[in-house]
């Protein structure tokens, strides 16, 4: 059994998916491991991870949709709003979402279906560098 570690930098530009797909298969190709699982974790508490359609940006335009109207910003009863009017809905988007992601890897790549994607969700308003980080084991 083997285990490899890494970290992504994922800049954002503001609310939204960002595929890291891509990045993840690179940097699993470089790790010699064909089978096992990987887990995805994110660091931070304003944005989170999702594994969603990649091939209609529609969906991710209603789900963007639907979090703005389910936690909406400027809400009058939020008292953590030290960095603005996306603080504390940002915070709560992270919470109904997901920080981490399990994924088999089957032959050196992560066993997603014909139109899943890997997904960083960005909940803050304002660009981010979010930190990804990365562990894969098996043989």
């Amino acid at each position: 059994m083997t285990q490899s570690h890494g970290e992504l930098k994922v800049a954002t530009r503001g609310k939204g998916f960002y595929d890291i797909t891509r990045d993840i298969r690179r940097w699993m190709g470089a790790q010699q491991i064909q089978n096992g699982l990987l887990t995805v974790f994110i660091r931070h508490t304003s944005a989170s991870l999702t594994i969603q359609e990649n091939a209609d940006p529609d969906v991710r335009r209603d789900m963007s949709e639907f979090f703005e109207r389910l936690v909406p910003e400027n809400t009058p009863w939020f008292r953590h709003t030290t960095e603005g009017s996306d603080d504390m809905p940002s915070h709560i988007r992270s919470a109904l979402t997901s920080t981490s992601l399990s994924i088999p890897v089957l032959a050196g790549l992560p066993g997603l279906g014909t139109w899943q994607a890997i997904y960083v969700f960005e909940h803050r308003a304002e660009q981010q560098v979010r930190h990804v980080l990365l562990h894969l084991i098996g043989n």
